[in-house]
């Protein structure tokens, strides 16, 4: 059975480049089988921040978990410029995250699974959910539908035009 694998990707720096070019890349090493809608987000943590573009996507590789993250995602971040520093909430432009692999359920020093963020943020649930409406968190009994609506999801804006020409660029999603 192919395990449903699905990558979180946002940016507050030239989103409008940056998500375009983390998708291109990211097609050069598995298959996108899908985009969620895009919507922009007020930044965590500062208020004063440029706020972010977020969305999903889910892929299809060969990849285990660990390599999709360390070997696909990161070189991905890296060649568009994307900086570590202390301030997680800190501007970029991309962030990368596997939120989901399969039923998979990792908690590992480098990589959680599924993703923490699913069940603490809008920007990451919202989108995830409408790649896959049924989807239940592994390890957990909770439909992602009851995680959204314990999330205040108002200050998420689609962005129509934006995920058009995005799917327009991936015709297959």
């Amino acid at each position: 059975m192919t395990e449903r694998i699905f990558i979180g990707l946002g940016s507050n720096i030239d989103a409008e480049i940056n998500i375009p070019q983390a998708l291109r890349l990211l097609a050069g090493q598995c298959s996108i089988l899908a985009l969620s809608t895009f919507y922009l987000s007020p930044a965590e943590g500062d208020p004063g921040r440029p706020p972010f573009i977020n969305g999903a996507a889910e892929i299809a590789t060969d990849l285990e978990p660990e390599a999709v993250k360390w070997d696909a995602l990161r070189p991905i971040e890296e060649a568009l410029g994307r900086v570590r520093g202390e301030d997680r909430n800190a501007p970029r432009t991309i962030d990368l995250d596997l939120l989901l692999y399969g039923d998979r359920i990792v908690h590992a020093p480098r990589l959680t699974l599924p993703d923490p963020g699913i069940a603490r943020y809008p920007f990451v649930a919202v989108p995830l959910a409408e790649l896959a409406p049924a989807l239940v968190l592994p390890g957990t009994e909770m439909l992602l539908a009851q995680v959204i609506r314990s999330l205040d999801a108002s200050g998420l804006r689609p962005l129509p035009g934006f995920t058009d020409s995005l799917k327009k660029s991936f015709a297959y999603c």
